[in-house]
């Protein structure tokens, strides 16, 4: 399958920022990377490789940036304000800079977002940040709190960065038309953050999936069978 190495200068981060990308056409994918995890890291991991068949058959064109997590959230060595501020410039990064270029290449103007473990953090706030840019969101293994990050420190952006915050009040109609997918599993360590995520979209009313996986734990190994799975969702042209 086809794979290309994008590196460029951020605005946003001011620094530069790093990107694969796999497959030559089809439905655009992004996907986070776990903990301060390398643009490299999903491919690493063989998440890519599960995926597989859709990027040969030209079905989906996934892209992999890099993360910010150890200038952000698991920076101690900085004020909890500038955490956060450095995480709202990475979403603007993303949102600039990688989503608002790719999604042309679908007929409805959306992405799919994905991520494991915090990369479901990102691919869940993110699309609740931006409903209107994203038509699928597959969390695997995510959790949804960024406050135990913050050391007690209170912000706007904290609040509008915490999903489980923000979605109660979230009436965009894009978020209605999203799929939505929270895998887990009754082993996972973030099985109670998605249980509460869940519960938070059934008091909107908001469709979604909560796919819990038996006697699995919190591992590539269930991530790679659940990716492809959900990338079947996708109804593609």
């Amino acid at each position: 399958m086809k794979e290309e190495y994008f590196k460029w200068y951020s605005p946003h981060l001011n620094r530069e920022v790093q990107m694969l990308t796999f497959g030559h056409a089809g439905y655009p994918v992004v996907v986070f990377p776990t903990s301060k995890g390398s643009f490299h890291e999903n491919r690493d991991m063989g998440l890519i490789g599960s995926a597989q068949w859709y990027i040969e058959q030209g079905l989906v064109q996934i892209f992999c940036p890099e993360s910010n997590d150890a200038d952000s959230f698991y920076n101690r060595n900085i004020h909890p304000h500038q955490r956060i501020q450095n995480h709202v410039a990475y979403d603007k990064m993303i949102c600039h800079e990688i989503v608002e270029r790719i999604r042309l290449n679908t007929a409805v103007a959306k992405v799919v977002v994905a991520g494991c473990s915090f990369g479901g953090y990102h691919a869940a706030n993110f699309a609740f940040r931006h409903p209107g840019y994203v038509s699928h969101m597959f969390s695997m293994s995510g959790a949804f709190d960024i406050r135990n990050f913050m050391d007690g420190y209170n912000h706007d952006d904290i609040y509008y960065n915490s999903p489980l915050e923000y979605l109660p009040g979230l009436n965009d109609d894009e978020l209605w038309k999203m799929d939505i997918v929270l895998g887990t599993s009754n082993w996972d360590i973030c099985f109670d953050a998605n249980l509460k995520l869940d519960d938070c979209l059934n008091k909107k009313g908001v469709p979604h999936w909560l796919d819990v996986r038996q006697d699995r734990v919190h591992d590539w190994d269930v991530w790679k069978e659940m990716f492809p799975h959900y990338l079947s969702r996708i109804k593609f042209d």
